[in-house]
Protein backbone atom coordinates (compact mmCIF):
# COMPACT_ATOMS: atom_id res chain seq x y z
CA UNK A 1 0.00 0.00 0.00
CA UNK A 2 2.77 2.43 1.35
CA UNK A 3 4.62 1.43 -2.38
CA UNK A 4 1.43 2.79 -4.25
CA UNK A 5 0.72 5.61 -2.25
CA UNK A 6 4.25 7.00 -3.11
CA UNK A 7 3.77 5.97 -6.66
CA UNK A 8 0.64 7.84 -7.16
CA UNK A 9 2.41 10.77 -5.16
CA UNK A 10 5.24 11.13 -7.42
CA UNK A 11 2.96 10.97 -10.72
CA UNK A 12 0.61 13.73 -9.49
CA UNK A 13 3.79 14.98 -8.37
CA UNK A 14 5.42 15.21 -11.82
CA UNK A 15 2.03 16.10 -13.49
CA UNK A 16 1.62 19.29 -11.01
CA UNK A 17 4.69 20.38 -12.87
CA UNK A 18 4.26 19.95 -16.25
CA UNK A 19 4.13 23.54 -17.06
CA UNK A 20 7.95 23.29 -16.06
CA UNK A 21 8.97 20.17 -17.30
CA UNK A 22 7.28 21.07 -21.10
CA UNK A 23 9.30 24.47 -20.53
CA UNK A 24 12.34 22.92 -20.08
CA UNK A 25 11.68 20.75 -22.60
CA UNK A 26 11.06 22.87 -25.34
CA UNK A 27 14.16 25.63 -24.00
CA UNK A 28 16.34 22.29 -24.45
CA UNK A 29 15.02 21.35 -27.76
CA UNK A 30 15.73 24.70 -29.01
CA UNK A 31 18.96 25.16 -27.44
CA UNK A 32 19.61 21.38 -28.87
CA UNK A 33 18.77 23.10 -32.43
CA UNK A 34 21.18 26.03 -31.89
CA UNK A 35 24.19 23.55 -30.62
CA UNK A 36 24.13 22.24 -34.12
CA UNK A 37 23.88 25.01 -36.31
CA UNK A 38 27.64 26.36 -34.05
CA UNK A 39 28.84 23.22 -35.15
CA UNK A 40 27.89 23.10 -38.40
CA UNK A 41 29.60 26.75 -39.16
CA UNK A 42 32.41 26.14 -37.35
CA UNK A 43 33.14 23.41 -40.45
CA UNK A 44 35.35 21.13 -38.41
CA UNK A 45 33.22 17.99 -38.44
CA UNK A 46 30.03 16.86 -36.57
CA UNK A 47 28.69 14.80 -34.61
CA UNK A 48 27.94 11.20 -36.25
CA UNK A 49 23.84 11.54 -36.58
CA UNK A 50 24.76 15.36 -37.77
CA UNK A 51 27.35 13.72 -40.45
CA UNK A 52 24.61 11.32 -41.85
CA UNK A 53 22.05 14.68 -41.59
CA UNK A 54 24.63 16.69 -43.46
CA UNK A 55 25.72 14.04 -45.99
CA UNK A 56 21.33 13.52 -46.98
CA UNK A 57 21.13 16.99 -47.48
CA UNK A 58 24.08 17.25 -49.63
CA UNK A 59 22.92 14.76 -51.45
CA UNK A 60 19.11 15.24 -51.60
CA UNK A 61 19.34 19.13 -52.39
CA UNK A 62 16.90 19.61 -49.18
CA UNK A 63 17.99 21.90 -46.13
CA UNK A 64 19.38 20.55 -43.11
CA UNK A 65 16.76 20.65 -40.62
CA UNK A 66 14.42 19.30 -43.14
CA UNK A 67 16.58 16.16 -43.66
CA UNK A 68 16.93 16.17 -39.72
CA UNK A 69 12.79 15.84 -39.52
CA UNK A 70 13.03 13.43 -42.15
CA UNK A 71 14.82 10.61 -40.63
CA UNK A 72 13.70 11.65 -37.26
CA UNK A 73 10.08 10.52 -38.57
CA UNK A 74 11.83 7.56 -40.36
CA UNK A 75 13.61 6.19 -37.29
CA UNK A 76 10.46 7.21 -34.96
CA UNK A 77 8.24 4.50 -37.72
CA UNK A 78 11.24 2.16 -36.32
CA UNK A 79 9.93 2.08 -33.13
CA UNK A 80 6.61 0.44 -34.28
CA UNK A 81 7.94 -3.23 -33.97
CA UNK A 82 9.70 -2.66 -30.82
CA UNK A 83 6.25 -1.64 -29.25
CA UNK A 84 7.82 1.66 -27.56
CA UNK A 85 5.12 4.36 -27.12
CA UNK A 86 6.51 7.88 -27.82
CA UNK A 87 5.89 10.70 -25.47
CA UNK A 88 5.75 14.44 -26.26
CA UNK A 89 8.94 15.40 -25.72
CA UNK A 90 9.85 12.33 -28.54
CA UNK A 91 7.29 14.52 -30.89
CA UNK A 92 8.91 17.73 -29.84
CA UNK A 93 12.19 16.27 -30.42
CA UNK A 94 11.41 15.48 -34.18
CA UNK A 95 9.67 19.00 -34.80
CA UNK A 96 11.27 21.43 -33.21
CA UNK A 97 15.27 20.74 -33.24
CA UNK A 98 14.89 20.51 -37.60
CA UNK A 99 12.97 24.13 -37.76
CA UNK A 100 15.35 25.64 -35.18
CA UNK A 101 18.89 24.37 -36.57
CA UNK A 102 17.50 26.17 -40.37
CA UNK A 103 16.73 29.38 -38.88
CA UNK A 104 20.23 29.54 -36.38
CA UNK A 105 21.99 28.38 -39.75
CA UNK A 106 20.37 31.35 -41.19
CA UNK A 107 21.31 33.50 -38.57
CA UNK A 108 24.88 32.75 -37.49
CA UNK A 109 27.65 34.08 -39.35
CA UNK A 110 30.36 31.36 -40.87
CA UNK A 111 33.66 32.42 -38.61
CA UNK A 112 36.77 32.35 -41.17
CA UNK A 113 39.29 32.35 -38.26
CA UNK A 114 40.09 29.62 -37.14
CA UNK A 115 40.33 30.15 -33.31
CA UNK A 116 36.48 31.70 -34.39
CA UNK A 117 35.93 28.33 -35.63
CA UNK A 118 37.02 25.96 -32.34
CA UNK A 119 34.87 28.26 -30.08
CA UNK A 120 31.98 27.49 -32.34
CA UNK A 121 32.55 23.76 -32.29
CA UNK A 122 33.33 24.07 -28.66
CA UNK A 123 30.13 26.26 -27.36
CA UNK A 124 28.11 24.05 -30.06
CA UNK A 125 29.69 20.75 -27.75
CA UNK A 126 29.01 22.23 -24.35
CA UNK A 127 25.60 23.47 -25.57
CA UNK A 128 24.61 20.71 -26.92
CA UNK A 129 25.42 18.28 -23.55
CA UNK A 130 23.16 21.38 -21.56
CA UNK A 131 20.39 21.18 -24.04
CA UNK A 132 20.98 17.30 -23.93
CA UNK A 133 20.55 17.61 -20.07
CA UNK A 134 17.27 19.79 -20.52
CA UNK A 135 15.32 18.06 -22.83
CA UNK A 136 15.95 14.53 -21.15
CA UNK A 137 15.99 16.14 -17.81
CA UNK A 138 12.78 16.80 -18.59
CA UNK A 139 10.80 13.55 -18.66
CA UNK A 140 8.87 13.90 -21.16
CA UNK A 141 9.67 11.13 -23.30
CA UNK A 142 13.21 10.07 -25.04
CA UNK A 143 14.46 11.04 -28.90
CA UNK A 144 13.31 9.09 -31.51
CA UNK A 145 17.10 8.31 -32.26
CA UNK A 146 17.81 7.76 -28.05
CA UNK A 147 14.48 5.59 -28.09
CA UNK A 148 14.88 3.33 -31.09
CA UNK A 149 18.40 2.40 -28.90
CA UNK A 150 17.02 1.77 -25.67
CA UNK A 151 13.45 -0.14 -27.35
CA UNK A 152 15.87 -2.64 -29.04
CA UNK A 153 17.70 -3.25 -25.53
CA UNK A 154 14.64 -3.70 -24.07
CA UNK A 155 13.79 -6.58 -26.61
CA UNK A 156 17.06 -7.65 -26.62
CA UNK A 157 18.12 -7.65 -23.02
CA UNK A 158 21.35 -9.65 -23.74
CA UNK A 159 22.62 -7.11 -25.94
CA UNK A 160 24.31 -3.65 -24.32
CA UNK A 161 23.45 -0.20 -24.97
CA UNK A 162 26.87 0.93 -25.79
CA UNK A 163 27.53 -1.59 -28.06
CA UNK A 164 24.37 -1.29 -29.68
CA UNK A 165 24.78 2.81 -29.91
CA UNK A 166 28.43 2.01 -30.70
CA UNK A 167 27.14 -0.02 -33.79
CA UNK A 168 24.55 2.39 -34.69
CA UNK A 169 26.40 5.64 -34.98
CA UNK A 170 29.82 3.63 -36.38
CA UNK A 171 27.02 3.27 -38.98
CA UNK A 172 25.23 6.56 -39.60
CA UNK A 173 28.41 8.18 -39.23
CA UNK A 174 30.35 5.67 -42.61
CA UNK A 175 27.04 6.43 -44.23
CA UNK A 176 27.11 10.39 -43.62
CA UNK A 177 30.95 10.38 -44.62
CA UNK A 178 30.21 8.70 -48.08
CA UNK A 179 27.76 11.12 -48.76
CA UNK A 180 29.87 13.34 -48.22
CA UNK A 181 29.55 14.62 -44.77
CA UNK A 182 31.84 16.64 -42.57
CA UNK A 183 34.22 14.13 -40.53
CA UNK A 184 37.05 15.97 -38.44
CA UNK A 185 38.36 17.41 -35.26
CA UNK A 186 34.82 18.27 -34.10
CA UNK A 187 33.87 14.28 -35.04
CA UNK A 188 36.63 13.16 -32.71
CA UNK A 189 36.27 16.02 -30.04
CA UNK A 190 32.20 15.31 -29.96
CA UNK A 191 32.71 11.36 -29.11
CA UNK A 192 35.27 12.11 -26.14
CA UNK A 193 33.87 15.60 -24.39
CA UNK A 194 29.81 14.56 -24.97
CA UNK A 195 29.37 11.45 -22.98
CA UNK A 196 31.62 13.16 -19.58
CA UNK A 197 29.44 16.42 -20.67
CA UNK A 198 26.00 15.33 -20.33
CA UNK A 199 26.79 13.34 -17.18
CA UNK A 200 27.74 16.60 -15.24
CA UNK A 201 24.89 18.33 -16.54
CA UNK A 202 21.89 15.76 -16.61
CA UNK A 203 22.02 14.70 -12.56
CA UNK A 204 21.46 18.90 -12.21
CA UNK A 205 18.80 19.10 -14.61
CA UNK A 206 17.01 16.15 -13.83
CA UNK A 207 13.00 16.86 -12.75
CA UNK A 208 13.26 15.30 -9.24
CA UNK A 209 10.57 12.40 -8.17
CA UNK A 210 9.28 14.38 -5.05
CA UNK A 211 6.04 13.35 -4.17
CA UNK A 212 3.25 15.66 -3.82
CA UNK A 213 2.15 16.83 0.22
CA UNK A 214 -0.30 14.95 1.61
Amino acid sequence: MTTVSNSLGTSLALRDRFGRRFTQLQAGLIAYGVSMALMIESHLGLDPWDVFHQGLALRTGLSFGTVTIVVGVIVLLLWIPLRQRPGIGTVSNVIVIGLVVDLALALLPTPAPLWARIAFLGGGIVLNAFATGLYIGARLGPGPRDGLMTGYVARHPHRSIRLVRTVVEVTVLALGWLLGGAVGLGTVAYALAIGPLTQWFLPRLMVRDTPAVQ
